[in-house]
């Protein structure tokens, strides 16, 4: 903490240089001269047939199982004394997220050296905090897939000069002068606050956007939207990138019409996790597709039993890239919707297709006649004056709205708020409360649902 705040009363020049020095450390990690082929090779898998994905994972499941069993302390412990065939995926038990959290170290396999590891510390959207470790080989082979698919389809590199939206503090909160970014040269990154995009603020972003000649930007999906709206709200010259790519929160499709219109540019969504147990990207055809190489997935109900696709269900995912810490059978938190064997997307590519993700399942409403609502999107159409909301749950019969209102907010914005709610959930008591902002988690990320209660039994 002290560190962040020595660099936070640093002057920009200053920052420059620590976020550099940091950015070269990160590009030792995450880059070597082993990259492009990576990238070549799973460029060349987008196309693969269902045999040979399922050819491939059986080759690196197996041993992966293997050494969490006979190797890692959390597994071994749970293992023993079993009769079962431990080869079978579906004979290990479901790994909750909170027992990870709880002895992060039980699952790094005998014999491996922390100190020689990359560490990540992530407070995930809950804001509960969860360490992870990585070696080399596994973060190069997590970053050639995201250049691979996160980027190579979107006809864009990490060469490029592009900018990031994320939860890092850059600069004290209470600045009100510019800059609100730093530049990694390291990168060629320009990151940038989440937390000063008021909209007085946002011609500074747009001016810095444009000395920086940034081809893309990457972020947190409300933080983009936020910085879009305020771009149109102020009638400032269009900006002309080659993609924005969103992450870390779902992409609705009020939030897409609107930061497309003020970057002048596609919109794509992209999913992944810290723990890179699985992730998804957005094709051109705007069809999300898996990431096999990251894990083996699973969608269960609430009793564990698969369901069938098409069906939602809470994602269940396990790792194959991280033999040192490996994660099986690992509930993400998030419900997924995969699209049925059947369906073929345009683009081409042959990798699973997700119909849709509902984000975690603890964000989504529950209704008194046993309904689970999720994708509330249409209730904040890109026509309502309103900057952003968020929707919080107190009770199966009562819903509280925080929204921000536009300049031309009105009583008839508020009531197809209410009337496009209660379309969704039945009869609802719904209330309004207007806020200057919508609070953001300590690690800058936005909730967009929030159910305060319990799973309650309708009756």
């Amino acid at each position: 903490m002290e560190v962040k705040r020595l660099y936070q009363r640093m002057p920009p020049i200053l920052q420059t240089a620590v976020a550099t020095a940091r950015g070269w450390q990160l590009r030792g990690w995450r880059y070597g001269a082993e990259t492009e082929t990576l990238v070549s090779e799973a460029l060349q898998r987008d196309r693969w047939s269902e045999q040979q994905w399922e050819e491939w994972q059986e080759a690196r499941l197996e041993p992966m199982l293997r050494r969490a069993a006979t190797q890692v302390p959390y597994y071994r412990s749970a293992c023993n004394g079993r009769k079962t065939d431990l080869r079978r995926l579906d004979h290990w038990s479901i790994l909750e997220k909170e027992t990870l959290r709880e002895n992060p170290t039980a699952f790094l396999a005998d014999g491996v050296q922390r100190s020689r590891l990359f560490h990540d510390h992530t407070s995930g959207t809950t804001g509960k905090s969860l360490d992870l470790w990585f070696d080399r080989a596994t973060v190069r082979n997590w970053y050639a897939l995201f250049e691979a698919r996160c980027r190579r389809w979107y006809g864009v590199s990490r060469h490029d000069h592009w900018g990031i939206l994320g939860g890092q503090l850059v600069t004290a909160v209470h600045r009100r002068k510019p800059p609100f970014w730093v530049w990694n040269a390291a990168m060629h990154q320009l990151y940038l606050s989440v937390y000063h995009l008021a909209p007085d603020l946002v011609p500074h972003y747009v001016d810095a956007i444009r000395s920086h000649r940034l081809v893309y930007l990457l972020g947190y999906t409300s933080a983009l939207y936020s910085l879009a709206q305020g771009i149109l709200e102020s009638d400032l010259a269009p900006l002309h990138l080659k993609v924005v790519v969103t992450n870390a929160e779902p992409l609705f499709e009020h939030q897409r019409e609107v930061i497309g219109k003020a970057f002048g540019c596609p919109v794509r969504e992209t999913y992944g996790l810290a723990e890179t147990v699985a992730a998804a990207s957005e094709c051109e055809a705007g069809r999300l597709h898996l990431w096999p190489e990251a894990g083996v997935t699973e969608v269960l109900n609430e009793s564990g039993e698969a369901v069938a696709a098409g069906q939602p269900g809470h994602l269940v995912a396990t790792g194959l890239l991280n033999e040192n810490m490996p994660l099986i059978r690992y509930r993400v938190g998030d419900q997924i919707t995969m699209a049925r064997a059947s369906d073929r997307c345009p683009c081409g590519r042959t990798l699973p297709l997700v119909e849709r993700i509902e984000g975690r399942a603890d964000d989504v409403l529950l209704t008194r006649d046993g309904r689970q609502v999720g994708r509330l999107d249409p209730v904040f159409k890109a026509s309502l004056a309103v900057r952003e909301a968020q929707i919080i749950q107190e009770s199966l019969d009562r819903v509280r709205i925080l929204y921000v209102p536009a300049r031309e907010f009105s009583a008839v914005d508020a009531d197809s708020i209410c009337t496009r709610l209660r379309e969704r959930m039945g009869d609802v008591d719904v209330t309004l409360e207007k806020v200057p902002a919508i609070p953001r988690g300590t690690n800058g990320k936005f909730r967009s649902v929030i159910r305060r209660f319990p799973k309650e039994t309708p009756v």
